[in-house]
């Protein structure tokens, strides 16, 4: 009987948190600088450059108080690209990070937090030319972390690791046997939370 009694209050209490759980809604921006990495044999002119570019959307952060664990997700229409010889190369996407996220708070006015966790991505436009192609559709994995300030303003840092192709070239006499590549990007983020 009280292994039954100690379950039902656990689950309660559980339940207690979770419905306590804070949720806010915010307006997340950032620069990206990404850069590419290439499989096949590259022409040492195709070598490519980082390409700046930015991200901007609304995101939803939810976190149990008590505990500092919570996730947050966005859609943010983000910038990425590659530069070679000082041609950009760019493509538009729609992202949907979806992060697992942990936070520790002092005194209500300075936190530090870590993320982690996957996002997927949906081309919206390319400026690409008729002999490269970019992926309708792409996915990966996120890391960050970050300082909060007065439990409203975010400011952190991310990394983007790319698990598909992002691009890839349609003939192979542009650059030699080039066949695809992907992007990996680092942003510098800030977000507002209501």
């Amino acid at each position: 009987m009280k292994k039954y009694t100690l379950i039902i209050v656990l689950f309660l209490f559980a339940g207690g948190i979770t419905a306590q759980a804070q949720l806010k809604f915010g307006l997340k921006a950032g620069v990206n600088l990404a850069n590419a990495s290439l499989k096949g044999d590259v022409l040492d002119n195709l070598e490519p450059d980082n390409f700046t570019g930015f991200q901007v959307g609304p995101m939803i952060e939810a976190t149990i108080p008590v505990i500092g664990l919570g996730f947050n997700i966005a859609a943010l229409y983000s910038q990425q690209g590659i530069k070679f010889s000082g041609d950009n190369i760019k493509l538009n996407n729609l992202e949907v990070p979806l992060n697992l996220k942990y936070k520790l708070s002092f005194f209500d006015l300075l936190g530090v937090y870590g993320t982690a966790g996957p996002y997927i991505n949906f081309k919206l436009s390319d400026n690409l030319q008729d002999q490269f192609e970019a992926k309708s559709f792409g996915a990966g994995l996120n890391f960050g972390a970050g300082l909060e300030l007065l439990k409203h303003l975010q400011v952190g840092v991310n990394y983007r690791m790319a698990l598909t192709d992002d691009y890839r070239s349609i003939e192979d006499n542009i650059a030699g046997s080039l066949s695809e590549w992907k992007t990996t990007t680092w942003s510098v983020t800030a977000a507002f939370l209501f």
